[in-house]
């Protein structure tokens, strides 16, 4: 059952009565409230352009833990040589801005709707969304963004503009962030590959509750 939600009224139904694919509700709105408690509540929005605003709680969750990140020799060096330099929260409108750009393999335009941009900008200036940002000869080559929930970085999205570049602010967010964990929402090689597995939406949910 997809239940659709009023936008004068911030509640989201329980997470387990989510359909298969993780679809829980349609609607609402994107206000700073509603994404906090979406976010609490173990949901995330995710819709194209045009459609109506779409939540899902999927069944299992793709996540890193860091102590279990797994770091290849080669990024090792990288990382040790400072390729890279690393900050945090000094140019949030550019990363989200870039993970919009930024074209993937086998995905058809960006789920990062201006809408989305404008709300996730204002998470940040609330102090609840931030960023990690990857520098090389003074300019801005990758990065992500995500909400923080309790001990629990919500990643939504990272680009890459040279090689290595996002995974460089992935190992940055594991082991300089003091996270627990870090929910990758949905999986994919590359995640799997730094050391990202499955768990199921109940153990998901415990973790960011701090339970």
């Amino acid at each position: 059952m997809i239940f659709r939600l009023l936008e004068n009224e911030i509640i989201f139904p329980d997470t387990a009565l989510a359909e298969p694919d993780g679809l829980l509700a349609i609607g609402g709105d994107l206000s700073k409230e509603r994404l906090l408690l979406a976010y609490q509540s173990g949901i995330f929005p995710w819709f194209s352009e045009g459609d109506p605003i779409c939540w899902f709680a999927p069944p299992e969750r793709c996540v890193i833990f860091p102590e279990h990140l797994k770091v290849s020799k080669s990024m090792k060096k990288i990382l040790k040589d400072h390729v890279f330099s690393i900050t945090t929260d000094t140019v949030f409108p550019k990363v989200i801005k870039h993970c919009a750009k930024v074209e993937r393999k086998d995905q058809d335009g960006t789920w990062i709707t201006a809408e989305m941009e404008k709300a996730y900008i204002n998470l940040h200036q609330a102090g609840i969304a931030h960023s990690v940002e990857v520098w090389q000869n003074g300019l801005l080559v990758g990065g992500l963004y995500g909400i923080v929930v309790n001990k629990v970085f919500c990643g939504e999205s990272m680009f890459s503009l040279v090689s290595n570049a996002s995974k460089a602010a992935m190992v940055w967010l594991c082991q300089n962030g003091g996270y627990e964990l870090i929910d990758c929402q949905v999986p994919n090689p590359h995640l799997f590959s730094l050391g990202a597995e499955m768990i199921s939406r109940t153990q998901y949910l415990r973790l960011l509750q701090g339970l």
